[in-house]
Formats: structure tokens, C-alpha cells, sequence
């Protein structure tokens, strides 16, 4: 390309328009405008797909491609596999909720979907419990919990990955509460987790803010149970005999 319309391209943020174009066909005038423009979308979808992944601070590379969905998952019966996938729980607004034994795979579809929610343009930030309560705390000591709220506020997924690993005090339990609670009916969670609800008192002392927790959780929600063993324990137990 040459350098007068290198500029342009710089001066006009065309980014992409500027990497390859000699590469595109040039059946007709039309044809070829419309190609460079959809060179320039494309181009622009895919590093805003990249900002948002790195946004999120994903743990791992998960994608739903090599997710194997094994029987021991029991989707509610109004919900299949390409539902789910589809990610039309995140325009309703409504959560996803994972719960079994760890080792089921549980993160695993958490963190594809959120990467394919990144892919589709959408915010997301995945977070593992015990850290979310450990920035929460931090700061609200800091001073800074308005502006960590402010910057959730722009979020249209949340993931909360291992809900009852650790309990948490009194502080970090109500500040959690104040995260969810602002997320009901506002934008989507998918949660992880190894305890049956009935269980949450052993991480929510409070049996009241509990009991709400899990009301505004399930109300708009979709659970899937994980009945299986761990992957991980059986993989290891494999190379043993």
C-alpha cells in the first residue's frame, strides 16, 4: 500500500484495512470496497475479542470444542447443549449454575463459554471466589469499593468459580452479597460449585443473607449437576496400575 493512503488509513483508525489489502479481489469497484470494509470489521471484532479474553483473566485456554460432555452432566430439561452453548442465558440475563464434586469439568465450561462471550464481544470477568472477597476487602480498606462496583457495572457476564472451597467472615461474606445482589436481573453469573445449596451455611454464617443469596441466585437460573468422580482422581489412579 501505498504511503499516501497508509496515512489515511492511520488517520481514519482504518487499522486493518491497511494489512493485506493487495491480497483482496478486485472483481468490480463495488466489490472491492465491500471487501476492505468487511476486512476492517473483521479485523476490528477479532482484537476486540482479544482485549476482552484478557480482560476476563481467565485461569486456562478452555474452549467448548474439546469439552467432553459425558453423561454424568444432567442438564435441566429445559435447556440442551447447544442452548447453553449458544449463550442466549446472558441476553436474558439469567445465571448458570454448576454444581458437583470437583474434578467434573465444571470450571471447564465455565471458562469456554466466558471465552466464547469474549469472542461474541460481550464483558466478561471470571474470578475465583476466595480472590474476588480478597479484592472486595482490599478495597473497601482502600476506599476504592464504589469504583470496583462502577467498573463491574460494565460487565455482562460474571464468573464465580468455586463457591464453598473456603468460608468466608462476616466483611467478605456481606460484600459478596452486595456484588450478587447488584447482578440480579442486571447482568448474568455462572457459578461453580462443590456444595449442594443446602450447604452454603458452612460458608455463609449468616443463615438469613444465605437463604437471600440463594434466592436471587436461583430465581433466573440454570442448573446443571455434576454426578461423576473426578477426572483428575481418575487419571491419577490410572497411571498406578
Amino acid at each position: 500500500m501505498n504511503e499516501a493512503i497508509d496515512q489515511l488509513c492511520k488517520q481514519l483508525r482504518l487499522a486493518h484495512i491497511s494489512e493485506g489489502s493487495e491480497d483482496i479481489p478486485f472483481p468490480s469497484p463495488d466489490e472491492f470496497v465491500l471487501q476492505l470494509l468487511l476486512k476492517e470489521r473483521d479485523g476490528r471484532e477479532q482484537s476486540k475479542a482479544a482485549r476482552n479474553i484478557k480482560k476476563a483473566r481467565f485461569l486456562d485456554y478452555k474452549v467448548l470444542g474439546n469439552y467432553e460432555w459425558h453423561s454424568d452432566i444432567c442438564l435441566p430439561a429445559h435447556l440442551s447443549k447447544e442452548e447453553l452453548m449458544n449463550l442466549d442465558f446472558i441476553h436474558r440475563k439469567e445465571n448458570v449454575i454448576l454444581v458437583g464434586s470437583p474434578g467434573t469439568g465444571k470450571t471447564h465450561l465455565a471458562s469456554a463459554l466466558g471465552r466464547k462471550a469474549c469472542e461474541k464481544g460481550l464483558e466478561v470477568r471470571f474470578y475465583r471466589v476466595s480472590h474476588l472477597v480478597e479484592e472486595l476487602e482490599t478495597a473497601l480498606a482502600n476506599g476504592r469499593l464504589t469504583s470496583f462496583r462502577k467498573k463491574l457495572e460494565k460487565v455482562d457476564l460474571i464468573i464465580l468459580d468455586e463457591m464453598g472451597y473456603l468460608p468466608f467472615g462476616k466483611d467478605g461474606a456481606e460484600l459478596l452479597f452486595q456484588i450478587i445482589s447488584e447482578c440480579y436481573e442486571q447482568k448474568s453469573l455462572i457459578l461453580t460449585s462443590n456444595l449442594e445449596f443446602s450447604q452454603w451455611n458452612r460458608i455463609f454464617a449468616d443463615s438469613r443473607l444465605t437463604a437471600a443469596l440463594v434466592d436471587r441466585l436461583i430465581h433466573h437460573a440454570h442448573i446443571i449437576s455434576y454426578t461423576g468422580q473426578s477426572f483428575r482422581l481418575a487419571n491419577a489412579l490410572s497411571k498406578k496400575l
